[in-house]
């Protein structure tokens, strides 16, 4: 019977006492994690803004395209997770697209960083 899991971060599965990887099981005792964040912006025109552009060009036409000037920002990232224990390393890259996203993955590397202490 395998042991369940106590922490899901991105595809890698943490239980009691081992930490399962795509790549193959590391011990979970005397591991070292560390999480690096990668995030990036992109200015993009949302969906409306079109629309109300298009429908409103048969209407006014100059007008309407200045909905076209309206951007959004958008933010986007990759959280890296490496997990380490002697010559045994694996990195999982998660996307992720809000702040909170990144805490949850954080809180939950504390939480696995505190059991491999044990």
């Amino acid at each position: 019977m395998s042991d369940p899991v106590v922490a899901l971060i991105g595809e890698i599965a943490v239980t009691p006492t081992a930490v399962r990887t795509p790549a193959g099981e590391i011990p979970l005792a005397e591991s070292s994690w560390q999480v690096s964040d990668f995030w990036q912006t992109e200015q993009k025109t949302p969906t409306w803004a079109i629309v109300a552009a298009v429908l409103g060009f048969c209407v006014l036409a100059f007008f309407s395209l200045l909905f076209l000037l309206v951007k959004q920002t958008v933010y986007k990232g990759i959280v890296q997770v490496t997990v380490t224990n002697g010559p045994r390393q694996y990195v999982a890259r998660i996307p992720v697209t809000t702040q909170e996203q990144v805490q949850q993955i954080h809180n939950q590397v504390n939480y696995v960083r505190s059991l491999a202490a044990l």
